[in-house]
């Protein structure tokens, strides 16, 4: 049977999204169920940047709770949602948070407390039990909590949000860049745009409304169009091993930091992440210093990564919301996101959405296609948390977008 999507009566209005990660994917799957002609731009491939090159962490939320309450609300509903819409790319395999010193196991109490008040399930269990659920753990284990954290493919979920706006009509533009924007009054008309694909050709793409869904690379795209778009490109190395050392998502007890996080992935494990702000987000490489650290800090939670084969090790930009921001600021960021109209800063018919995490890039699209709603006197709701997308095969399947 053909896989079918509710459809509803078609808008006049065309929005253009730029981005082809996982929050313009999202987004272009929105826009679309509710009606809108949507076209969606990637200067490379799509999934190209820094959704295909996380950890694939289904965050519970429970990481920011103590720091962070909002967003870990909204990681642990997302999570709930992806596990029902996207079932194929998910693993919903649990997380452990343990603590491998006096100070992490003192935080505990912290962490429990601050994960209920987000209303993320933890429940403390005894390092002998966390260790029958994980042999490979640590012996050094004085503390641990089991949550609701999973694995999910950095690629599949996206790319079934790409199948479901292509089969609803979007049109899907891998290798076209915007180069620069076309305003008339102090509104966006249109978007120059060069198609790699096509010897380079430069078209003039108009739409009612533009989004800016570019990650790290949000900033230099506002650029394009007069705008300071509030976005610092941070720098994380991930460091994969060959064997699955664990089954469960293994972190560090203790506020968010470097090297925090064993995720297993297929046949893999990874650690992650470092952070060091940039000035861009284009290629990005790991250090020496990072891969070593890296392995260490893997070996602590997990003894036998300190000698398991190096699959590889690679880098991306996360982009933090907030400008010149510094390295400590960085680090305590929020991993919130926003949705900005840039009417306000003079230049209408314009919005980025900037920050957040991969987990939570369903509910990002929904807010800024709420804002394109508004912006375009449409009243149409979100349907992305009651439609289920086609599987991320059909993205592929029969023809290339």
């Amino acid at each position: 049977m053909a896989f079918e999507i509710p459809r509803v009566d078609p808008l006049p209005f065309r929005v253009a999204v730029i981005g082809g990660g996982g929050t313009g994917a999202a987004l272009a799957w929105d826009l679309a169920l509710r009606g809108f002609r949507v076209v969606i731009f990637e200067r490379g491939e799509f999934l190209s940047g820094t959704t295909g090159r996380h950890h694939g962490q289904l965050h519970s939320g429970a990481r920011y709770a103590s720091g962070d309450p909002e967003i870990a609300r909204e990681c642990m509903a997302e999570t709930l949602a992806l596990r029902r819409l996207v079932p194929d790319a998910i693993e919903y395999n649990g997380g452990l948070f343990v603590a491998l010193d006096g100070e992490e196991a003192a935080y505990g109490g912290r962490f429990a407390e601050a994960c209920a008040e987000a209303g993320i399930p933890a429940r403390e269990v005894s390092p002998a039990r966390a260790r029958e659920l994980e042999p490979g753990l640590s012996s050094r284990v004085e503390r641990a909590f089991l949550v609701p954290d999973g694995t999910f493919d950095a690629w599949r979920v996206p790319a079934a949000f790409l199948a479901g706006a292509r089969e609803l009509g979007a049109e899907l533009r891998p290798w076209t860049g915007v180069v620069g924007f076309d305003a008339t009054d102090g509104r966006v008309t249109a978007a120059r745009v060069r198609d790699r694909a096509r010897a380079a050709a430069e078209n003039r793409i108009e739409a009612d409304c533009f989004v800016i869904a570019c990650g790290a690379w949000g900033g230099t795209v506002g650029a394009l169009a007069g705008l300071e778009v509030p976005v610092t490109p941070a720098a994380g190395s991930m460091l994969a091993v060959k064997g699955r050392l664990c089954d469960m998502v293994i972190s560090r007890l203790r506020p968010p930091g470097d090297g925090d996080i064993l995720v297993p992935q297929r046949g893999l494990s990874i650690i992650g992440s470092t952070q060091r702000l940039v000035e861009s987000p284009d290629a990005l490489l790991p250090t020496d210093e990072e891969i070593a650290f890296l392995r260490q800090s893997g070996a602590a939670l997990a003894p036998a990564f300190a000698d398991a084969e190096i699959d590889s090790a690679w880098c991306a930009a996360r982009p933090l919301f907030g400008s010149a921001l510094d390295e400590a600021a960085g680090r305590a960021a929020s991993r919130d996101f926003a949705v900005l109209d840039h009417e306000t800063d003079g230049m209408a018919g314009i919005a980025s959405v900037v920050g957040g995490k991969a987990t939570t890039l369903r509910v990002m699209a929904e807010k800024a296609a709420d804002l394109v709603c508004r912006k375009l006197g449409v009243e149409r709701s979100c349907r992305t948390l009651e439609t289920a997308p086609p599987s991320w095969r059909d993205l592929y399947r029969g023809r290339a977008p």
